[in-house]
């Protein structure tokens, strides 16, 4: 896009890049975030395990670029924190500041929101503005809180959900601020990000057992005893609605030879103990995971190893469940896309009340992605990841050609809502400049 606009006298569009391509970044010499990923051939790795250590140059104590920037994005900047005058101190790297923005901030107490109306811009685009306060739950397997009615973010844990009042209130300001001198943008709502790879790619069954193990972690030496648990708390429990027949079933584990569904840590089952009945207190909230849960990307490099270091009966996702952090249970994800839904028709209600600002549907176009792919010059993109195209090794971000054709749809959406003629006049990005990968050589 800013190709495109330089071409009609929109300048140069000043980035604060990082001084390599190896990625990361330290803090007076000590690293605070790992160099890039690169592919290792059938998945995702880090850059390192293939080229040997590097030197992470990029250091927010002692080497900022100096602004103005046109790009002010951040990555992992919520809604709330564009308003944030502490968003960019050095002193809360690690607590309420993001690094990233201490990069590029005008000055520690600068607001993001302030220095883009420093530079009396005449266009904007907000992306995806919503996609962060719902992200981190989910990267975090819904370790964080649902928000919601929760008016006072100074008080949200970082893998919090934003209560949609906070959004709503946030997005309103945000554009009315930026469009206030006559300036004109584009704003995009919000895809359900659990479309992302990063949450469908690890399936919820990927244990292989010979019939010897299955048999063993069947046994009341395994998980025989807690099934048996489960039976006597339901027949104590018969009759009094507080313990049914189908949670019985749902959280007893079973293994068999073959294939095997992950045993998980399910907040969400009833606690038997507490108020419904002490002795059984010790049974814990454990199920196997099923195909309406979504297991994070880093799950796949944690599931199968030892909790304990030469045990070989402590395999994680088997004889050790997995954590809340790496599992997304089917109400951790309504509470995604109850929020997501909220945050959009914040988004609609905003763009259509306001003649100065076009509405891209990044919610359709990721279903596309994920679902039938999207056709793209000569290639076709889908939501896969590696082979997809469209999204980065992360899971999450999107690789060039996915932000080309981002940028592709912006431009049809100026055309559409200003009167351009971008795609038209053929004024458009070459999916093929941009590729959805890049070597570890790349320096």
């Amino acid at each position: 896009m800013a190709n495109q606009f330089a071409g009609v006298g929109g300048g140069d569009f000043t980035q604060p890049l990082t001084n390599d391509n190896f990625g990361g970044l330290a803090a007076g010499g000590t690293r605070i975030a790992e160099p890039r990923l690169v592919f290792g051939g059938s998945t995702p790795v880090p850059l390192e395990s293939v080229v040997g250590p590097v030197t992470v140059s990029t250091d927010i104590v002692l080497n900022n670029p100096t602004g103005p920037f046109r790009n002010l994005g951040v990555p992992g900047a919520k809604s709330f924190h564009l308003l944030s005058d502490s968003y960019g101190s050095l002193a809360g790297v690690g607590s309420y500041a993001n690094p990233y923005f201490v990069r590029m901030a005008s000055s520690p107490s600068a607001t993001m929101l302030g220095d883009a109306m420093a530079q009396s811009p005449t266009f904007f685009t907000l992306s995806e503005m919503g996609a962060n306060d719902v992200l981190s739950f989910a990267v975090s397997g819904g370790s964080g809180v649902d928000q919601k009615e929760n008016l006072d973010p100074s008080t949200y844990g970082s893998n919090d959900i934003t209560d949609p009042n906070v959004f709503a209130s946030v997005f309103s300001n945000l554009v009315t601020t930026l469009t206030s001198g006559g300036a004109k943008g584009v704003v995009t709502n919000v895809p359900y990000i659990t479309d992302l790879p990063h949450f469908t790619t690890v399936p919820y069954n990927p244990i292989p057992l010979d019939a010897g193990t299955a048999s063993f972690l069947n046994s009341v030496a395994a998980y025989g005893t807690y099934n048996g648990g489960l039976q006597q708390a339901y027949a104590a429990l018969q009759g009094s609605g507080l313990f049914t027949a189908e949670e019985v079933a749902k959280r007893t584990i079973k293994f068999v030879e073959g294939q095997n569904a992950v045993v998980i840590i399910d907040e969400d089952l009833t606690d038997l103990g507490g108020a419904i009945n002490s002795a059984f207190a010790e049974i814990p909230k454990y199920r196997q995971a099923t195909a309406d849960d979504l297991l994070v990307l880093s799950s796949s490099s944690f599931i199968g190893t030892e909790a304990i270091p030469g045990n070989a009966q402590s395999i994680n996702g088997v004889a050790v469940p997995l954590a809340d952090q790496w599992v997304l249970t089917p109400e951790e994800q309504l509470a995604i896309k109850e929020a997501t839904d909220a945050y959009n028709v914040t988004i609609k209600a905003v763009s259509d009340a306001n003649d100065n600002i076009a509405l891209v549907d990044l919610n359709t176009i990721l279903s596309e992605l994920a679902t039938t792919g999207i056709l793209y010059g000569d290639y076709t993109l889908n939501a896969s990841l590696v082979t997809g195209g469209a999204v980065s090794l992360d899971g999450i971000h999107l690789t060039a050609r996915g932000y080309s054709y981002m940028a592709y749809k912006f431009l049809e959406a100026i055309d559409t809502s200003f009167g351009a003629n971008f795609i038209d006049s053929g004024n458009v990005p070459n999916p093929g400049d941009y590729p959805t990968n890049y070597a570890p050589t790349l320096q």
